[in-house]
């Protein structure tokens, strides 16, 4: 997993549909998804990583710009 699409696509997986046309508020969003299905056990350790650094990062350059 390396971009933003790809964590829309692994929360599409699991159905969950994230998209305001804002791109900030979608990683918000998104990291909040992505927290909840980690605690639950539907994403190992790596993976929630993963997603958190790529979510991240988004939400830093989506606040620069």
């Amino acid at each position: 997993m390396r971009t933003f699409y790809d964590v829309q696509q692994l929360l599409k997986k699991y159905g969950t549909f994230i998209y305001t046309k804002n791109r900030h508020v979608d990683a918000i969003m998104m990291e909040e998804e992505i927290r909840e299905m980690y605690e639950f056990g539907m994403l190992d350790k790596q993976l929630f990583q993963e997603a958190l650094l790529i979510l991240k990062k988004e939400q830093r350059e989506e606040q620069k710009g």
